[in-house]
């Protein structure tokens, strides 16, 4: 085998195909012709001497010789980053660019209070941040574009390492004046399915809240993009929800028009937790965001310790 002729970049675009799962899309996302992308890929599989793809009409296969390979891709292309960043004689080591995903339901409610912080004891740092839903998050984490994540285990993708920041319990939204609100006490087994508003598909939290309200089978009317939307939808009554408890805002705008309960079961909550991929060549920098970010858990969470 004779890697001479391979360069990062086209290791790179083996990474963006196994990412994307189609040619086209990783030329678009790697900003190359498709036929350019398509030549980088054959000269990495024909140095090594088998496919790393099997081309399918519709979409791209990775085969089992492939996945190792893949691995191995994203380890070359994370060691020849931190080759590049330049030294830091400051010893900080959140120095530089660092850019940090977090999902929907966290970033607005977790970021306020941190950035302050993070920028005082971090002068040095260039942040950078996108929020987005859990598997594409994960997804640019492990093709590099994103340094670590913000999220809520559990996630099914390999190569993560996780560190709990928080937890956070969950709080029943609930419309005053409705049957749930005249209630003294609430469990799970309270709860119509039919009656949860729910965040649509693709968020972590829509997930957790369908197992624990069993309402996996029923049809949901209401769903909504956020969760400050869905509490506006709870208090234009359209039925219940479960929020986390950073997410409950004192004083409540929508005042008069919802109340929020504690489920009589006991734990029903969520981890919140930092991701970064185990391949990463560096460490310091995620350990001391991870610090950072238990020493700085937004109201509501129950801190890691």
């Amino acid at each position: 085998m004779k890697l001479q002729g391979v360069t990062l970049r086209d290791i790179s675009y083996v990474v963006a195909v196994a990412e994307h799962g189609h040619f086209g899309r990783a030329a678009d996302a790697s900003h190359v012709s498709q036929p350019s992308l398509s030549v980088g890929v054959r000269k990495v599989e024909d140095a090594l001497g088998y496919a790393i793809f099997e081309r399918a009409s519709r979409k791209v296969l990775i085969t089992p010789l492939g996945a190792r390979v893949i691995d191995r891709a994203r380890a070359v292309l994370d060691a020849a980053d931190a080759m590049l960043i330049p030294a830091d004689d400051s010893g900080d080591p959140l120095s530089g660019r660092f850019a940090l995903g977090a999902i929907a339901t966290v970033g607005p409610y977790l970021l306020p209070g941190l950035l302050k912080p993070l920028r005082d004891a971090h002068p040095n740092l260039e942040l950078e941040i996108e929020e987005g839903l859990t598997e594409r998050l994960v997804g640019r984490l492990q093709d590099g574009a994103l340094d670590a994540v913000i999220l809520s285990p559990p996630i099914s993708e390999s190569g993560v390492t996780l560190a709990t920041i928080y937890r956070e319990p969950f709080r029943l939204i609930i419309p005053e004046g409705s049957k749930l609100a005249a209630m003294d006490r609430i469990s799970v087994d309270d709860l119509d399915p039919a009656d949860a508003v729910l965040l649509e598909e693709g968020h972590c939290l829509r997930e957790q809240a369908l197992e624990i309200c069993g309402a996996g089978s029923a049809r949901h009317r209401h769903t909504a993009m956020s969760l400050e939307t869905l509490k506006a939808m709870v208090a234009a009554g359209s039925g219940y929800s479960l929020i986390p408890a950073t997410a409950v805002r004192e004083p409540e705008i929508y005042d008069h028009l919802v109340g929020y309960r504690t489920l009589s079961e006991v734990g029903i909550g969520r981890d919140v937790a930092l991701a970064w991929r185990d391949s990463r060549s560096r460490t310091d920098d995620v350990t001391a965001l991870v610090k950072l970010l238990r020493a700085h858990a937004p109201a509501g969470a129950v801190p890691e310790v």
